[in-house]
């Protein structure tokens, strides 16, 4: 942004004016003020005219000029609001460095501005600010004698969404050490641990997945005992927990974890939660079902998990696993919501083929009715909290599917089953269903060959 040059005095008076009258400024008129103010008094209006460009930016109803009468909003104008963020980039750019807020206000520019870029499919540029973000994280916390907070995130679910799961499981796993002392914090750390046990389950370091998910079920059992978080979480931790560990093939471990998951179950199918929590558990199961679900997806090339693409050097983005949906990049989130449309033309596709011919092979029908479902399933959490009422057939009708391959004798018509009961146990339990939540996990369990 340019503030050199002069400024004409009539035009400073007007901007004084509007700031200083009594009557109601409209957006437009106040960020037209700034934009003067800031080329005569940087220090003093170049943050204002960043706030006020941001709320410009929201506006729902934008007129042709400064009237502000009704017309489209900035939000059907995508070129016309990342003017202004884009603008707004520049303003606080252009505050001094020795201002003490320059790094927050620069921060804050950058993210709104980031978000917007990723939603119209920008997505290198959308990163390189993201990667702006962190470089002022690490120099705040260089002069602040700190660990590094501002930007990790964010740059390790770009960087993932890109295939660089390692490196996003490097900057996650520094991340959790220096949380870890902080201790829960009200479960700031839970989200942290769920990021990274994607990234490196994505980077294909089972061991290191494992080891983490440990130390998220442990926390959570803890948390549960002494009243300070929900036994529903600590159910679903550990239902995730026993799940990965039966993919990765550690079936004694896992089964242990199962009779862990069977006790807790069976206390809420008796007496419920012991007090009343906010709503956060349904998300947390939807974030650990898309992270069960990953194995379950579309072995296609185009659709290959992170760290095969890292190996092929074609990079589709993906949602990151472990992030939770609002963190996703806005192209990402939206290509895989509507992934859904295909996915349910396949899988109907499929039923009727099945219908005229009983060859046609029953596996892959779960398996895609699975990938449905999962993808319904966070799609209808993210949106509305009507989620049970939205996706519970497609969990009912998952079960019904793998009980019809199971009758056809397979040898996987077991195994696969139980995954599809342990889906559905999950769902009844994000929807306070305790009691059938039980009895499906301990069918489930039965299938697995558990004791008991």
């Amino acid at each position: 942004m340019d503030i050199s040059g002069t400024v004409d005095q009539d035009d400073i008076m007007r901007a004084r004016t509007i700031l200083l009258g009594s009557g109601r400024r409209t957006p437009y008129e106040e960020v037209d003020a700034y934009r003067v103010l800031a080329r005569v008094g940087p220090a003093a209006y170049l943050p204002r005219l960043v706030r006020a460009l941001h709320d410009l930016s929201y506006e729902r109803v934008h007129g042709s000029g400064r009237s502000g009468g009704p017309g489209a909003g900035f939000h059907e104008q995508p070129m016309a609001r990342l003017a202004l963020l884009e603008e707004a980039v520049a303003a606080a750019r252009a505050v001094d460095p020795a201002e003490p807020g320059r790094a927050q206000l620069l921060y804050q520019a950058l993210d709104f501005c980031q978000r917007d870029l990723y939603a119209m499919g920008r997505r290198a540029e959308g990163l390189a600010l993201r990667a702006e973000m962190l470089a002022i994280g690490r120099a705040q916390a260089a002069a602040d004698g700190g660990p590094v907070s501002w930007g990790v995130r964010g740059w390790a679910a770009g960087i993932s969404e890109e295939g660089r799961c390692a490196e996003a499981g490097e900057l996650l796993g520094e991340l959790v050490a220096t949380a870890l002392p902080a201790g829960p914090g009200e479960g700031t750390l839970a989200w942290l641990l769920l990021e990274w046990i994607g990234a490196l389950h994505d980077a294909g370091r089972a061991d290191e997945a494992l080891a983490a998910f440990e130390g998220l079920v442990t926390m959570e059992a803890a948390e549960a005992a002494a009243d300070r978080g929900p036994v529903v979480v600590h159910a679903h931790a550990l239902i995730g927990y026993a799940r990965m560990l039966g993919a990765r093939g550690r079936d004694e471990r896992a089964a242990a974890v199962r009779r862990e998951a069977r006790a807790v179950l069976t206390e809420l199918a008796t007496t419920g939660e012991r007090r009343s929590w906010s709503g956060y558990q349904a998300t947390f199961w939807a974030v650990l079902l898309s992270l069960s679900g990953a194995d379950s997806e579309r072995p296609a090339a185009s659709d290959e998990r992170p760290a095969a693409r890292e190996r092929s050097g074609s990079v589709v983005p993906r949602p990151p696993l472990g992030v939770v949906p609002r963190d996703w990049s806005p192209d990402v989130r939206q290509r895989y919501f509507d992934s859904r449309t295909a996915l349910r033309e396949e899988a109907d596709a499929l039923a009727a083929r099945a219908a005229e011919d009983p060859d046609v092979p029953c596996a892959e029908r779960v398996r895609l009715h699975r990938v449905l479902a999962v993808r319904s399933a966070v799609h209808a959490e993210f949106h509305t909290h009507l989620f049970a009422e939205r996706t519970r057939h497609l969990f009912d009708e998952g079960v019904e599917l793998a009980r019809g391959l199971a009758r056809q004798g397979s040898v996987e018509g077991p195994a696969v089953l139980a995954d599809t009961l342990m889906d559905r146990s999950a769902f009844r339990l994000a929807a306070g269903e305790f009691g059938p939540a039980l009895d499906d996990f301990r069918e489930a369990s039965g299938l697995l060959g558990d004791a008991g």
